[in-house]
């Protein structure tokens, strides 16, 4: 890992903002999160600043190795809005790009980023969409990739991340990859996913990717509230900076999460805790939460809604009867908006859902071996997170609740 900052090449790209004290940043890739945080014993990401210009989001790499991202179908159901008392609902199908998946839109912003720093190869740990979209992309860039994965992925993927060259590194536990990926990291690899404990997030470059939704979204008609699957929050996070961007009246955004992590957090819990909990819905799995995502749902007036499998195959199903077969993780933002719907309080309003990936290659439906569990990490891995060293000693809780800004 290079000890000085690598600045990007964007004219108007201007600088960087923590998402939880605000605090500005020179352009660079700031392994641990915002560093004035990191002192404070805190994990928050960073978001992009950029000098006006023109109308709509601007990305770090408007030139990418594109594959054909973005511009997904905005599908209407009219049925299921009648049947859940909306005015309107649609589903953004994200599944339509190239991989497969919405992830296409952060790898492609992200394997630029890595091009851009000279790295020698970008690392991964996935459970299947994320680390195929990563290897698509560096393929496409020329670029090596190794995809760290546990030993449940389903061979449907194995076969294809391995035919875009990209080489995989399998372990027994989820953790396990976390602590794989800070060796490579250590050795120059870029890290096109997560791999601190607490959690993070994402590179800022590569979230940069999912504002794109937003404008998408934004240039058709404006929802009253978007549902998305959610794990460590790039995706909403990505949303809610793409929605304010724009300068537009910031939907209420909606967490749909298979077990409570964000839902307990909004209730008091520190975000920097383990959640336990056990799920088949492999995409939005993990014991670890974000502040990003949890300043997303501040900024949005939103909320986290627990949606189990039961529930989610049961929207799986619905989905299908309208011609969509979704992975069993998107499935379950029909659920949680059908939670938060049932009293009648949503009737009028528009919804839309982000179906982020296609029920052809569930993990979570496919294959019961693929079913994940949350590695409970060991107090010397919590104390040594995968950065440079151990974080700071936590501060206060309270002083999460003075520096929501962000």
């Amino acid at each position: 890992m290079s000890t000085r900052p690598n600045t990007a090449v964007t004219s108007r790209l201007t600088g960087m903002v923590c998402l939880r004290c605000a605090e500005p940043w020179p352009v660079a890739d700031y392994e641990a999160g915002c560093p004035r945080c990191a002192t404070e014993g805190h994990a928050s990401n960073l978001r992009l600043t950029y000098a006006p210009g023109e109308r709509g989001v601007s990305l770090p790499y408007p030139d990418t190795p594109c594959l054909g991202e973005g511009a997904t179908p905005l599908v209407e159901l009219p049925e299921l809005a009648r049947a859940l008392k909306l005015g309107r609902l649609s589903a953004k199908i994200e599944w339509c790009n190239p991989t497969g998946s919405h992830k296409d839109r952060m790898s492609a912003q992200l394997i630029a980023r890595a091009l851009d720093r000279g790295a020698p190869r970008v690392v991964a740990a996935s459970s299947g969409n994320g680390g195929l979209s990563v290897a698509a992309y560096a393929a496409r860039a020329g670029l090596a990739a190794e995809i760290a994965t546990t030993d449940a992925l389903p061979q449907v993927y194995r076969s294809a991340i391995t035919a875009h060259g990209a080489s995989i590194a399998s372990f027994a536990g989820s953790m396990t990859r976390w602590q794989h990926l800070a060796k490579r990291v250590g050795q120059g690899a870029f890290a096109a996913t997560n791999y601190k404990v607490p959690a993070i997030g994402t590179n800022p470059f590569g979230i940069e990717g999912y504002k794109t939704i937003a404008a998408e979204l934004a240039s058709e008609t404006m929802p009253d509230l978007v549902v998305v699957p959610c794990s460590r929050g790039d995706l909403l996070s990505g949303i809610r900076l793409g929605f304010e961007e724009i300068g537009a009246c910031l939907p209420m955004l909606v967490a749909a999460e298979p077990f409570a992590r964000l839902e307990r957090v909004l209730a008091g819990a520190d975000y920097r805790e383990q959640f336990a909990g056990d799920t088949a819905q492999a995409s939005i799995a993990g014991s670890t939460v974000t502040w990003q995502a949890v300043a997303a749902l501040r900024a949005s007036a939103g909320r986290a809604v627990s949606v189990d499998d039961g529930a989610a195959r049961a929207a799986q199903r619905r989905l299908a009867a309208c011609g969509l077969h979704a992975e069993l993780s998107a499935a379950s933002a029909l659920a949680a908006l059908a939670a938060i719907a049932a009293d009648g309080g949503l009737s009028g309003r528009h919804a839309v859902i982000v179906l982020t990936g296609a029920g052809s290659r569930d993990p979570g439906d496919t294959d019961l071996a693929a079913r994940p569990w949350n590695e409970a990490a060991s107090e010397e891995a919590l104390a040594q997170p995968a950065t440079t060293g151990a974080l700071p000693q936590r501060t206060d809780p309270s002083v999460q609740q003075k520096r929501e800004n962000g």
